[in-house]
């Protein structure tokens, strides 16, 4: 039976699930598809998107909270993103924007020199994702200062390349099996004040114990990494995979600090939060301070694949055949990313800010003894699960069990972290949409406890 569109408020499960063509699917998919991605438990095989609806193979409605995570953030097939890549399509494809030209380069470049939080003028370098986004970064870290070492934080994701793995500090998975890291690369704990590293939790003033920079600063700088020899630290001001986690102000603002004080670069991953996410452009802009080189990809081509990275243009000043890419600053992309920054300014932003807090509001409103913690910025929300309240012992099965649960009864969400479910829906996500996800998420959970 035909789906129409207008007609979904609500998820529709048709089959039991999988169904029977997905099943089908997902034999093939076992024998033919890399056996390393990290699909979760529970088996959703798209076929079509419309608005935040995914429709599987077997005519099953979805109610997307993940937008393919965090890519998707203008919905599916946004009708305006699907006639800017008809139109540039029609005209050109491809012609290797390292080798010729073409004004879509320039005309991103520039616009994200208007939005990115960098101070002064800026380079854009064109990639196909957040991982050789960051790559450009650590490379263009090294050639600027000739220094070697970088700073990375526990709980953090930067990719899955041998570069970015150096930093990648989320799962033991990413990295079992590949021997040393392939870059000078030491990690110091993430400011994860629901579960402080140092056992301080927050001051008496409701603000971070900074255990972290007292770690870097009369710790490592005076043992194994002397501050004149660290390129960059990298940052992630949300951390994503980690378990969506904000970094408390008052640390980033000394981060920023440390880096002036040392000739250091701060390199900001905004593959995960930026381009709206947590209702502003960036996220470094709840922060009030400024990156020296910032890595984007997901969100800002509405689902194709585009990053950047975008740097002070003295530091982006390398020698002619430094770094390219065949595919970077594909033109059909290109196009999908100026209509969807034009898609955020124009409204999207201001949405995922005003939804975001209803969506919080609502969860943090849960009556749930296994919810520890809610927290987040925008649309960018995490949800962590606990044994109790009274232990906060991580409940990681648990939050396997609920993800799969909102499955069965239609609603798409992911995990993160060890005992997370993130929240990183479309940004045209309303009000309507997030009362059907809550009422099915609670009944999940208690279902599942």
């Amino acid at each position: 039976m035909e789906t129409r569109k207008a007609d979904v408020q609500r998820p529709i499960i048709r089959t039991e699930l999988p169904g029977p063509r997905a099943k089908q699917v997902i034999e093939a998919d076992a024998r033919y598809v890399n056996p390393s991605y990290p699909r979760p438990e529970y088996k959703l095989v798209a076929e079509k998107g419309y608005g935040v609806w995914i429709e599987d193979v077997d005519g099953n409605v979805f109610l997307d909270c993940n937008a393919g995570v965090a890519v998707c953030s203008t919905g599916h097939c946004h009708p305006e993103i699907v006639k800017a890549i008809t139109d540039q399509a029609s005209k050109l494809i491809h012609m290797c924007g390292t080798d010729f030209y073409y004004d879509l380069m320039p005309k991103l470049g520039k616009k994200l020199e208007e939005i990115c939080p960098i101070e002064g003028e800026t380079r854009t370098h064109f990639a196909n994702s957040g991982a050789e986004a960051i790559e450009t970064a650590l490379k263009l870290a090294m050639y600027y200062t000739r220094r070697q070492k970088f700073i990375s934080f526990f709980g953090s994701f930067h990719g899955r390349t041998l570069g970015a793995l150096s930093l990648t500090s989320s799962k033991k998975a990413q990295r079992l099996g590949f021997m040393r890291q392939a870059l000078d690369v030491i990690h110091v704990p993430y400011p994860y004040c629901f579960r402080c590293p140092f056992n301080k939790g927050k001051g008496e003033n409701g603000k971070c114990c900074l255990g972290t920079i007292d770690w870097i600063e009369n710790r490592i700088f005076n043992t194994t990494t002397p501050p004149e020899e660290v390129a960059a630290i990298v940052l992630e001001v949300v951390q994503g995979e980690g378990g969506y986690i904000p970094a408390p102000v008052e640390f980033v603002r000394e981060i920023r600090r440390i880096c002036d004080e040392y000739g250091i670069l701060l390199i900001v991953d905004e593959v995960q939060s930026g381009m709206g996410r947590t209702g502003k452009m960036f996220a470094l802009e709840h922060y009030g301070v400024k990156a020296d080189i910032v890595c984007i990809a997901k969100g800002i081509g509405s689902g194709l694949p585009i990053g950047a990275c975008v740097a002070r243009s003295d530091i982006m000043s390398w020698h002619k055949g430094a770094h390219a890419s065949t595919f970077g600053g594909n033109p059909v992309c290109i196009a999908a990313a100026l209509k969807t920054i034009e898609l955020l300014e124009n409204g999207l932003v201001e949405n995922a800010c005003k939804i975001g807090d209803y969506l919080m509001q609502r969860l943090r409103q849960l009556d749930c003894d296994y919810i520890g913690d809610v927290r987040g910025l925008g649309l960018m929300i995490g949800v962590e699960f606990v044994e109790s309240k009274a232990t906060m012992k991580p409940a990681p099965k648990l939050r396997d069990r609920v993800e799969k649960a909102c499955f069965e009864k239609g609603l798409i969400v992911l995990g993160c972290g060890m005992n997370t479910i993130r929240w990183s829906p479309p940004l045209i996500l309303t009000k309507e949409n997030v009362d059907v996800a809550v009422e099915i998420f609670e009944q999940a959970v208690r279902e599942s406890a």
